[in-house]
């Protein structure tokens, strides 16, 4: 009997949301699936906003509504799900609850969500946290998503190329002008480990995006680094109604 056959039997997968049995470990039960707002049809090509009901013209990329209005720093946007019901749960899970198998299972559906992008030998980059919130959490999520990606694209990943240069509070309940101000230079590259970036196309990493101020603080500090082309991806983006 296989060793993996042996831990199912003594320890039986369960459903990273509800705790039901699965057949697979990191996965989730076909209930939970159900509930989950995955990203699957029509979407932003700049944040990954799913936009169902809407076709691209021919040649053409769709475009929210934000991301009309807001200029976006980087060349192409992906989410997984939506910031909500059990894609909520599922971040929360991760960030909060030192539930780090919450980033193996995100591992193969992050590399559906960019299957799309055109990408030359990508580098991996997860938005980096200042080092006393490191400190605190103990880890990274970010990064812990960036290395369950690479296991399926055979990427590598820099996570050292970019530096919280400043410890920035929190961003909950400021409005989009104050959560970009307050970015503002949060970000540099790594005066040793950013020579990774340099002509590489780049594929920023983070748990959520809500108005993209960390993502574009970020995407500036790569293109000071040399960085050919950016793609952020987020696991989870919160839309204008959630």
């Amino acid at each position: 009997m296989r060793l993996q056959s042996i831990l199912h039997a003594v320890f039986p997968p369960e459903c990273l949301n509800c705790g039901t049995m699965v057949e697979d470990s990191f996965a989730i039960c076909g209930a939970c699936w159900g509930d989950t707002p995955f990203v699957l049809g029509a979407a932003c090509d700049l944040c990954g906003t799913g936009l169902p009901g809407q076709t691209p013209d021919r040649g053409e990329a769709l475009t929210c509504r934000d991301c009309e209005r807001i200029a976006r720093p980087w060349d192409h946007g992906r989410a997984v799900f939506a910031y909500d019901g059990v894609g909520r749960k599922l971040v929360l899970a991760l960030k909060h609850g030192d539930r780090a198998e919450v980033a193996r299972a995100a591992g193969p559906w992050m590399a559906r969500a960019i299957d799309d992008v055109p990408l030359d030998d990508p580098v991996l980059v997860p938005i980096p946290l200042h080092w006393t919130r490191l400190a605190r959490r103990r880890f990274n999520q970010a990064a812990l998503l960036a290395h369950a990606l690479s296991r399926h694209i055979n990427a590598e990943v820099a996570p050292m190329a970019l530096l919280r240069a400043r410890l920035t509070p929190t961003q909950d309940g400021r409005d989009r002008e104050a959560r970009f101000a307050n970015l503002d230079a949060a970000i540099t590259p790594h005066p040793r480990h950013a020579a990774a970036l340099d002509g590489r196309d780049v594929v920023l990493i983070d748990d959520v995006m809500t108005s993209g101020a960390t993502f574009s603080a970020a995407t500036q500090a790569c293109r000071r680094a040399g960085a050919k082309n950016v793609c952020v991806l987020a696991l989870a983006r919160v839309g204008p109604d959630t």
